[in-house]
């Protein structure tokens, strides 16, 4: 494992989820569980209960995946990169909306983009197969 940055990433990503996870619901007592304004984690983090789970539950998916294999590791980096991205996109439009049923705010639509990005550069470019066979001519 030491030698895969795909799944060294997807451990600590993942351990970091699942501590987020459970620390969340340590500032979301009364906060409805999709009420579009929650708790605020470290005092900048806004959260409620299902954005509570959601970091559970993508926690759990990295630091699996991280523990698997590389091709594991690989694809869950991906995927959960993909959707953070676009979380962390359209996250900016759903701010004051009904939509807002994680309790977005800006500081998390940053850190969503920063995950992201950290992510998708490991599982894209990290961990590449090389091909020992030559090409027969």
């Amino acid at each position: 494992m030491r030698n895969s940055p795909n799944r060294i990433v997807g451990v600590v990503f993942g351990a970091v989820y699942l501590l987020v996870g459970l620390l969340g619901f340590a500032y979301t007592g009364g906060v409805g569980f999709i009420a579009t304004e929650g708790g605020l984690l470290l005092g900048i983090f806004a959260v409620n209960p299902l954005h509570n789970i959601a970091h559970l539950l993508i926690g759990a998916a990295l630091l699996i995946g991280g523990l698997v294999s590389v091709k594991a590791a690989k694809t869950v980096n991906v995927v959960v990169g993909a959707a953070y991205l676009l979380l962390g996109i359209v996250g900016f439009f759903l701010v004051n909306t009904a939509a807002n049923i994680l309790a977005l705010n800006t500081a998390d639509h940053f850190l969503h983009l920063a995950s992201a990005i950290v992510l998708l550069a490991t599982g894209l470019a990290a961990d590449k197969v090389v091909s020992t066979r030559t090409a027969v001519a």
